[in-house]
């Protein structure tokens, strides 16, 4: 599955190509400034920009939000469907900043959640500014009264979602996440956290299909690209990412019942100084999961601590899976034209599952050193191959 991507200029205008060119039907405009948006950042416009959504949503034309420049404070807000309008696009020029109160935002599960919308796209150079750091000071006192924390843009249960150009900046916990969704194209967009934030993943994929995401910086303080169950035809392609902890399939085994991971494609990517590069994980714990048919090719790793890794031995603290074994089935991985620089000995590793071993695992053309030295691999319960270049040796 691989659709083609465009910039975001190309977006912009194919937009207002299209739809000023229609002959049945047209476009109707709402500027959130007509609804009372205050662009000082200091005045509440939470209701403005609903109002904005509202009349959006309840026309029958397609219908274009415009937030121009300046900065706004808005708070949690939640997007519903089904709307009249087929298609609405949001351009944001401006800054939507979160309340300096953190607890406003983190005792909410999102701050802008999108609910069971149709072809809504969010384009623009805008910036969601989340005040993040204050409520991650919280956590990292050990204080018992910090809340969880908001994921900043949330799609759940929607299709056909366009995001481009955007920048998410210091997220108290996920930058964005596509839940449930279906025909999903990301491109060009920034995500700024620092690496020691906590749960502040880039970008969580779960139960979704064909879904793409491309020309995206990721900095931040968890996974880059976490990929959650029920993931079907992801493509990912030119993404650079660090510091964080790489681009993760997992954490997988949580529950029993959980769907699989398929058709996932992670492509022209570059990792600097993460936790993991390409990463499989599972908890110690049964389940009937599987991941199957992944590709990750072309890839450059610079001093990355876990370059290749696949954990099916997941289990932080020892809780609630000492002496139990991952029942997710890992199948038909292939690694190609990885390179670069491990920070640790050990820049392959697959720690496979006793009872569902690791199979088809590929590694071709693969070169990765520690320190401008050999590395190493290391292999438990996995059948592979290795195919022309790799190294370190492997142990397949």
């Amino acid at each position: 599955m691989k659709l083609s991507g465009c910039n975001l200029p190309g977006i912009i205008v194919m937009v207002f190509v299209m739809l000023s060119s229609s002959s049945t039907s047209a476009i109707t405009n709402f500027n959130v400034l007509n609804f009372g948006a205050i662009p000082t950042g200091r005045t509440d416009s939470t209701d403005s920009f609903l109002k904005a959504w509202n009349a959006a949503c309840g026309t029958a034309d397609s219908t274009f939000i415009y937030v121009p420049k300046g900065r706004y404070l808005v708070g949690p807000l939640a997007f519903k469907g089904q709307c009249k309008s087929s298609q609405i696009i949001i351009r944001i020029d401006g800054t939507i900043v979160a309340p300096l109160d953190y607890g406003v935002l983190g005792k909410s599960n999102n701050w802008f959640s999108f609910e069971d919308v149709s072809g809504v796209s969010i384009i623009g150079r805008g910036t969601f500014d989340a005040k993040g750091p204050s409520l991650w000071a919280c956590k990292a006192s050990n204080s018992n009264s910090c809340p969880s924390g908001a994921t900043t843009l949330s799609f759940t249960k929607s299709n056909n979602i366009r995001i481009n150009g955007l920048t998410s900046l210091n997220s108290q916990m996920f930058h964005i996440v596509i839940n449930g969704c279906q025909n999903v194209h990301l491109e060009g967009v920034k995500i700024v956290a620092a690496g020691n934030s906590p749960n502040t993943d880039g970008i969580h994929v779960q139960l979704s299909r064909n879904v793409e995401i491309l020309s995206t910086s990721i900095k931040t303080g968890d996974d880059c690209i976490s990929i959650g169950p029920g993931t079907e035809n992801l493509w990912i392609e030119q993404v650079t990412c660090g510091p964080g902890h790489g681009i993760s399939i997992g954490s997988l085994a949580k529950d029993l019942e959980e769907e699989g991971v398929q058709n996932v494609t992670v492509k022209k990517t570059i990792f600097s100084n993460t936790q993991n590069g390409l990463r499989i994980k599972s908890w110690a714990r049964p389940s009937n999961g599987y991941v199957q048919g992944i590709r990750f090719i072309d890839s450059v790793m610079k001093n990355v601590q876990n370059p290749i890794v696949i954990d099916q031995n997941y289990c932080p603290r020892n809780e609630n899976c000492p002496g139990q074994v991952s029942g997710i089935k890992i199948n038909d991985i292939v690694y190609e034209d990885i390179r670069g620089t491990s920070s640790t000995p050990i820049a392959i590793k697959f720690d496979c599952s006793v009872k569902n071993p690791c199979t088809g695992i590929k590694l071709q053309n693969v070169n990765l050193t520690y320190l401008n030295k050999t590395a190493q691999s290391f292999c438990s319960n996995v059948v592979g191959k290795a195919i022309d270049l790799v190294r370190p040796n492997s142990c397949l």
